[in-house]
């Protein structure tokens, strides 16, 4: 009997999880004309020519995704996340900065990882020229220099901002849009550098090492998956 009870309570939980996922939306995958085959075994349907994604199967691969952060973090391995869409920028940023994550959420530089000796250099020079302003030391310079250094470190901020504390390369990377972020997933798999990321329907999850099955457009999808990371990192980061 404690076993039926324990399967009837687990079917529970899945149903009420699942009902979560489906109010955040995360079960909208794209036009099936856009469609990854590798992809398929995640689909449950099609809606109004869209493919609707099993919830079963993005809360099984969430939960293995959510399990490797917990080691990751209560090991002080080091995690990037990386979002440059318009719809994960601000919430890349937010939790990032939360929980002092090196981020991504402008344009990815090619060779942050590939070439990360070179990239690192322009790292410390523009911390160099950050220190230099802070101590005031720009105050001799004519007002077209400090003008065209503040544009520098404008740009700078732009490019570098969100890892400018990094001092190596990160030993995980979490993405939002696989198939967006595709530059940044192949230098990581050079690198040895684990993905976890969102994989829509038009996505390879093979080229993935966390794949979770999701809609990677809507705001509601984005939060709800990066929450439950925040969670994550909130309970277990030392």
């Amino acid at each position: 009997m404690e076993v039926v009870k324990e399967e009837i309570e687990e079917k529970k939980s899945v149903k009420s999880l699942t009902q979560e996922m489906m109010k955040a939306g995360l079960h909208f995958g794209h036009k099936v004309s856009r469609c990854h085959p590798k992809m398929r075994p995640y689909v449950f349907g099609i809606r109004g020519n869209v493919h609707i994604i099993n919830l079963e199967k993005t809360l099984q691969k969430l939960e293995e995704a959510l399990d490797f952060i917990k080691e990751l973090v209560s090991n002080k391995k080091i995690l990037m996340i990386v979002g440059t869409k318009i719809p994960a920028k601000e919430i890349v940023k937010r939790i990032a900065l939360e929980y002092n994550l090196p981020y991504v959420s402008e344009k990815w530089i090619g060779g942050t990882f590939t070439n990360f000796d070179v990239i690192k250099k322009r790292i410390d020079y523009f911390k160099e020229l950050e220190k230099r302003k802070k101590e005031n030391r720009f105050e001799g310079y004519t007002k077209k220099e400090r003008m065209k250094i503040e544009k520098e470190l404008e740009e700078f901020e732009e490019k570098f901002g969100g890892i400018k504390d990094l001092e190596r390369i990160p030993d995980a990377i979490f993405v939002i849009d696989a198939n967006k972020e595709k530059v940044a997933i192949k230098e990581a798999r050079k690198k040895g550098v684990k993905v976890i990321a969102i994989v829509d329907t038009d996505s390879d999850p093979t080229l993935v090492d966390y794949p979770i099955p999701a809609n990677d457009d809507a705001v509601s999808s984005i939060r709800y998956i990066m929450n439950q990371i925040a969670e994550i990192i909130k309970k277990y980061k030392k």
